[in-house]
């Protein structure tokens, strides 16, 4: 069966800016994918968090990560937090792909997956829990301050 990717909505900031929002996102998709290309501010890699999952600024988020350099390997794992860090962005070059699989279905807690990268140094990959059975309707991507210039565009995930 053939998979069909519809952007939602892009965000390409004219602006630093430290939270990219996406809001009133339909419900007519089995999946989302969020793309992020660009850069941060600040000096070397950081941490891109999902967080604000419909408002929520509670500790019901939950994360574990893989990562390395080429030349060391490293993971981690946070509970009851009030972000999931799973994605990464650098001052250089960088981009960050998150997939929330079945973000409209109201029975099971939510699961996110990130793969983040700055081509010439590091990877990341982590998968992230929001303990909330509710549809997701809106989201922010937040843990630096993003450059001018920054793309984040949001597709819905159809199955045929």
């Amino acid at each position: 069966m053939p998979i069909t990717y519809e952007p939602i909505a892009t965000n390409t900031l004219t602006a630093t800016a430290s939270t990219i929002t996406f809001t009133s996102i339909p419900q007519t998709y089995t999946d989302l994918m969020l793309v992020v290309v660009g850069t941060h501010t600040g000096s070397g890699l950081a941490g891109l968090r999902i967080s604000s999952v419909n408002g929520d600024g509670g500790t019901n988020y939950s994360d574990t990560l893989l990562q390395g350099s080429g030349s060391a390997a490293s993971s981690a794992r946070n509970t009851n937090d009030t972000s999931m860090n799973i994605g990464l962005i650098s001052s250089s070059q960088s981009n960050s792909i998150f997939h929330i699989m079945n973000y409209s279905n109201t029975t099971t807690y939510k699961t996110f997956l990130g793969r983040g990268n700055d081509p010439s140094s590091f990877v990341r990959q982590g998968v992230g829990l929001w303990r909330n059975t509710a549809a997701i309707t809106s989201f922010s991507v937040s843990g630096v301050t993003f450059s001018t210039g920054v793309t984040a565009t949001l597709y819905g995930i159809k199955a045929a």
